[in-house]
């Protein structure tokens, strides 16, 4: 019987030039998607750039010129704008003048105070103690300075009687016993003195006592209204603040009748705002509600690092929705050019104040972008400096204009666009 032949294993091949037909048919599918999702994100692509429309924000420019204002007797153009927070003229941070564990507080927010009302009080029992032992020293010192002054007066009628017998009859009374008389009187006299300084000394420390006992009533410096509490019952309270739980004030106050708006306005314009002219004042809160105002001050030094001045203009119409530290916008208003007899009424350029962020700088020239048939078109702008996130233009639009003030970074010339609702 012959043995089974021997399999030749060294004509064994693997054909890798050839793959299956399954993972032809899956590499094929794959390539195929691949080219369709490239092929749309391409024509998306396109669109979004060719034809999509961008939603945008825009300002419309408004040029202003002498003549009456929106405000109520408020007259003139508008030559500067800036922003600033309502503040009040008279404002304190109430404290104690000695220091103390609040006892008693009267007040809180929104409270209305006379000047000298008690605001509140300290824990005063050691003080109304030293009143009391003080009152009882004056009382003690008081009683026996009638002592002395019975004394005096007793001695002094005796020196008195002892002299005028020794002057009648020298033999009844020696010239020892007249001298001796004179003496008492004299120590008498000295005694009831020294008494009634010692009156005077109880009487100041009466004064004292009472004084110290007055510090631990926390009194209104004037009539106004409690803005903050800050400090409760039971709280250490000091005129100074020493760390831990020791408080400083006690509330702070304000006098809301002399409410003003502090404004930052650019020092290439200050030149415009003279004191007592009139500013029309618009609150952040209340953006279509506008009040008269006046210049009460220019503040006669400048910000060095913000190239600004500050200026302080007075609320003219009073209003109980104006609070202290709102945020408000200031409109300085020009008076309009008086025409000379006989000549004709003078004409004023208008003013164009739009928003800083209007304004790009693009290779150190400002330029705006214009928002005309659902496009965009650059335009070279002479614009004045920031004030109040207003800026100024000197030239390069007319009015009316819409301008790109958001919803792009970088725009581009014709882009298409549309306005945000």
């Amino acid at each position: 019987m012959t043995a089974p032949q021997a399999a030749d294993l060294s004509k064994l091949r693997i054909n890798r030039d050839d793959p299956p037909p399954a993972v032809k048919r899956a590499l094929g599918r794959v390539l195929w998607l691949t080219a369709a999702a490239a092929l749309i994100i391409a024509v998306v692509v396109v669109i979004g750039r060719r034809g999509g429309t961008v939603p945008v924000q825009v300002v419309t420019v408004s040029a202003t010129t002498g003549g009456t204002g929106a405000v109520g007797g408020g007259s003139g153009s508008v030559a500067v704008v800036a922003n600033g927070y309502v503040v009040a003229r008279t404002k304190a941070a109430v404290s104690a003048k000695i220091p103390g564990r609040l006892a008693v507080l009267n007040v809180s927010e929104g409270s209305r105070v006379e000047k000298g009302a008690i605001i509140a009080r300290l824990d005063n029992a050691d003080y109304a103690a030293a009143v009391g032992q003080a009152e009882a020293g004056l009382a003690s010192a008081k009683a026996t300075l009638i002592e002395a002054q019975s004394d005096r007066d007793q001695m002094q009628r005796d020196y008195v009687r002892v002299r005028d017998i020794h002057a009648q009859n020298p033999n009844l009374v020696s010239p020892q016993d007249v001298e001796n008389a004179d003496s008492k009187a004299r120590q008498a006299d000295a005694r009831f003195s020294a008494q009634q300084s010692r009156v005077d000394a109880a009487a100041a420390g009466l004064r004292v006592a009472q004084a110290n006992l007055e510090n631990t009533y926390i009194r209104a410096p004037f009539s106004g209204t409690v803005l903050r509490k800050e400090a409760e019952v039971g709280e250490v309270v000091a005129p100074s603040v020493g760390g831990g739980l020791t408080r400083g004030a006690v509330v702070t106050m304000a006098d809301l009748a002399t409410l003003e708006v502090e404004v930052d306005v650019n020092e290439a314009y200050i030149a415009r705002i003279q004191s007592g002219q009139q500013a029309r004042i618009t609150l952040d809160a209340y953006p279509d509600t506008a009040f008269r105002g006046t210049v009460r001050q220019v503040v006669p030094t400048a910000d060095r690092q913000r190239a600004t001045v500050q200026v302080k203009v007075a609320i003219v119409d009073r209003d109980p929705r104006i609070l202290t530290e709102m945020g408000a916008k200031v409109e300085f208003l020009a008076a309009p050019r008086a025409a000379q007899a006989g000549a004709d009424k003078p004409v004023e350029r208008p003013r164009i104040i739009i928003p800083a962020e209007a304004v790009r700088s693009e290779n150190g020239r400002d330029v705006v972008w214009i928002v005309r048939d659902g496009k965009l078109q650059k335009r070279d702008v002479d614009a004045g400096p920031v004030s109040g996130n207003f800026r100024e233009i000197r030239s390069g639009l007319s009015g009316g204009e819409q301008l790109l003030v958001g919803g792009i970074e970088t725009p581009r010339e014709g882009q298409r666009v549309k306005l945000s609702q």
